[in-house]
């Protein structure tokens, strides 16, 4: 694939929902006694080429590690962004049946770094005033996010 110029400005959000949103946390659970949370997130990127949209959906477990506590406390939410790119065609490139061959892996890194940056401001809000309040998601390199995932 020829390299394409990128320009983040022609990537817009047309959408945002939050398909699943739960926390759960037994009444006596002991915040001060977190001592680590583990993560675990998934990652899904669709295309429509017709009407130059991305689906990506992002999810994420995330699970205290605590001293003293039989129940942990656990959160997942689960994340759907729809992103209009305006030069979609200049950025892919698709086989003679006119499937998805190629993207540019610049888009693709953007997509996951907008999507997990995003989702990562929204759990913050979501968890304030619970047992999470502490949490925020981690800052990590999308090129990871994409080599897992994609």
């Amino acid at each position: 694939m020829d390299k394409k110029h990128f320009d983040a400005t022609k990537l817009i959000i047309k959408e945002f929902k939050i398909i699943k949103g739960e926390i759960e946390a037994p009444f006596e659970f002991d915040g001060t006694q977190i001592e680590s949370y583990q993560t675990d997130m998934s990652f899904d990127v669709s295309f429509n080429t017709e009407a130059k949209l991305l689906k990506t959906d992002i999810g994420f477990s995330i699970e205290t590690k605590s001293t003293n506590s039989q129940k942990e406390a656990r959160a997942k939410f689960d994340f759907v962004y729809m992103i209009h790119v305006k030069n979609l065609e200049e950025l892919m490139e698709l086989d003679e049946d006119d499937n998805l061959e190629d993207v540019e892996h610049i888009l693709m890194n953007s997509i996951a770094s907008i999507a997990y940056s995003t989702s990562r401001g929204v759990l913050m809000t979501r968890f304030q005033g619970t047992v999470l309040e502490d949490y925020i998601l981690p800052i990590v390199n999308p090129n990871d996010i994409l080599k897992d995932n994609i």
